[in-house]
């Protein structure tokens, strides 16, 4: 029987997309982008994933430049990926927002190893993009900013979370970060029916842009929220 880690490295290395995107949209698939990133990703699963647990799913919007991007582990920037997890991406150096808040309210819930033990954390959509925006820029897009691009990837989200459900995660909670991430979520999961329930909450890049005074205030409603809802 395969573990845990071995079904998301193998999901992760026929991660790809050959379908249609929008005008001026690129794909960022982590795993293509660096190759370090797919090889320390399997190090962080095989460490932290290698067994049989059943894990609850929280669910982001799709990978960043600066997050996954860069470490191919959702809310993961490099500094944190050694830091946190131990382990180096030696060809770029990162720092996000995002991931900041995540491993602070991780070391509140307990650290890594229980964590992880705990929840696997991925995203609706598997695979980034980018867009050059006006001033020359590569910047992040989301799959929701467009009805053309949500469409265009509607079947491999679906796909996507069909499979990982089959990793060995409860489905009778998800917790979705992102308001607008959790109402598409919650269109998808009427038409689909993956979970019993969704809890929404505030996206760690809101909370880190617009709520960074009341961050501890949010990790305590994070924490909450996941023991309030048990496997």
């Amino acid at each position: 029987m395969s573990t845990f880690a071995q079904k998301v490295i193998q999901f992760n290395r026929q991660l790809s997309f050959t379908g249609k995107l929008p005008k001026e949209i690129t794909i960022l698939n982590p795993f293509k982008e660096n190759k370090e990133i797919l090889p320390a990703s399997e190090i962080f699963y095989n460490q932290f994933f290698d067994d049989n647990r059943r894990r609850r799913l929280i669910l982001g919007i799709n990978p960043g430049r600066f997050g996954a991007g860069t470490t191919g582990i959702p809310f993961t920037d490099t500094k944190h990926f050694f830091e946190a997890c131990g382990i180096k991406i030696q060809s770029v150096t990162t720092h996000e927002p995002s991931s900041v808040f995540i491993y602070e309210m991780i070391e509140k819930y307990g650290g890594v190893k229980k964590f992880y033990g705990d929840f696997y954390l991925n995203a609706v959509c598997t695979l980034g993009f980018v867009r050059l925006n006006e001033k020359g820029h590569w910047v992040n897009y989301n799959y929701y900013d467009s009805d053309e691009l949500f469409s265009a990837m509607k079947e491999f989200i679906v796909s996507g979370i069909r499979r990982q459900i089959t990793f060995g995660t409860d489905t009778s909670t998800c917790f979705a970060l992102g308001k607008k991430n959790a109402k598409y979520l919650e269109q998808l999961n009427k038409e689909e029916k993956f979970f019993d329930s969704i809890v929404a909450l505030e996206h760690p890049r809101y909370i880190m842009q617009y709520k960074a005074k009341s961050k501890g205030k949010y990790i305590v409603e994070y924490i909450n929220r996941f023991t309030s809802y048990k496997a």
